[in-house]
């Protein structure tokens, strides 16, 4: 596992911990969990692109076939159900969203999020 993953459990992470839990719990099997896990992990990685095979090669770098088609598989083939996903999400974050204050609306949106990392060069 990349050093920057091996970080001390504070309260962000913990947090993490529980959500992907959670998510994993919804994906059905227990042959998701792990790769489950490690693609979201992946997905916050500082890495260029956000593919199954740059994440395999940084989350296992001496696996990385064997990563690689754990990765591809969870997010490819594995047929989880989406309703029982999208409520894990709504589940976890609904009560922190509505905490202070009732939700008028909830947009998601990743437009704003550039699709590939800027380069070094700008």
């Amino acid at each position: 596992m990349p050093a920057e993953l091996c970080v001390s459990a504070g309260p962000a992470e913990k947090r993490f911990d529980e959500y992907l839990a959670r998510l994993a719990e919804a994906a059905g099997h227990a042959d998701r969990v792990v790769p489950l896990k490690s693609y979201c992990i992946g997905l916050l990685l500082p890495i260029e692109r956000k593919s199954v095979e740059p994440m395999a090669a940084r989350l296992a770098p001496t696996h990385v076939r064997q990563m690689h088609q754990s990765l591809h598989h969870v997010v490819a083939d594995a047929p989880w159900d989406d309703e029982r996903m999208l409520a894990a999400v709504r589940d976890y974050v609904l009560p922190v969203m509505t905490k202070n204050e009732r939700l008028r609306g909830w947009i998601i949106d990743d437009t704003g999020f550039p699709k590939k990392a800027p380069t070094r060069w700008g």
